[in-house]
């Protein structure tokens, strides 16, 4: 047996939506989850904050857990930072990036969105995959700081207005082209956690796509031929800095499989 973790790293809880999928294709893997409350929200940060943050807290996350592989479950940390953690640290790192490729292989008018933080979708690791898996659609892009919080605020069990909703998904709509758009990138991990209210609020039909899947699947590659224990093990949430956790947030955690709580 080798009781060795995942550790996955995310600003908040949106990378539970990344957790979701890891669970489905390892249900034995022992899961260290890290938000870094103390860092959060990330969208709003600098690229020279993330840059120095995120690598040195990851740091000192693999000293500590010494798991067998971190996955950067955050668009805006993945963005910024990963190559600077995969050269600070000796073992696998899985990023996350907006699915923009499976959303220009999917979509019938050419025409799709990407909805992340105001710091994911200024980054040119977006210019470049839209150029390579896009380049014949027109892609739209929109920053939404509010989004992460309506999703943070849903998983606390607080009630969330559909007009907060209906704003981040106009940002995308009002474009020019915005009315031909049939596909939206989630290109934040707390944006799934709230699709539902997305896909409720939206005028028209539209299909949203965002990068979990994929990473559940490099994780279950990289890991395939390692020895995982007997029986599913319960996951621990690491918090970064002190946080007054109301016991809807942490029935939630439980439910995804987190029912030890820790602070860093």
């Amino acid at each position: 047996m080798d009781s060795r973790p995942l550790l996955l790293f995310d600003s908040g809880v949106g990378g539970l939506s990344v957790l979701a999928e890891v669970r489905k294709a390892l249900p034995q893997a022992p899961i260290i989850y890290v938000a870094d409350n103390g860092g959060f929200p990330y969208g709003t940060k600098s690229e020279a904050e993330i840059a120095a943050r995120v690598p040195a807290l990851l740091g000192r996350l693999a000293e500590r857990y010494r798991p067998r592989l971190i996955t950067i479950a955050c668009n805006t940390a993945s963005t910024i930072a990963l190559a600077a953690v995969r050269a600070a640290l000796d073992l696998p790192i899985v990023g996350t990036v907006p699915a923009i490729k499976p959303a220009a292989e999917a979509s019938k008018t050419r025409v799709i969105g990407v909805l992340g933080t105001e710091a994911t979708v200024r980054q040119p690791y977006v210019d470049d995959l839209s150029a390579r898996f896009a380049a014949d659609c027109t892609v739209l892009r929109h920053g939404s700081a509010r989004l992460v919080e309506l999703a943070e605020q849903s998983l606390r069990g607080e009630a969330t207005a559909d007009a907060d909703y209906a704003e981040a998904l106009a940002g995308l709509l009002a474009q020019p082209g915005g009315e031909a758009m049939d596909i939206v990138v989630l290109a934040c991990t707390h944006f799934p956690l709230v699709a539902d209210r997305l896909a409720a609020i939206a005028p028209r039909p539209l299909a949203f796509v965002d990068g979990a899947p994929g990473i559940a699947r490099r994780i279950a590659t990289l890991t395939r031929d390692q020895d995982w224990p007997v029986e599913p093990t319960g996951g621990s949430i690491v918090f970064t800095a002190s946080l007054d956790i109301p016991t809807a947030l942490v029935d939630s955690l439980a439910a995804r499989g987190l029912p030890r709580i820790e602070q860093l």
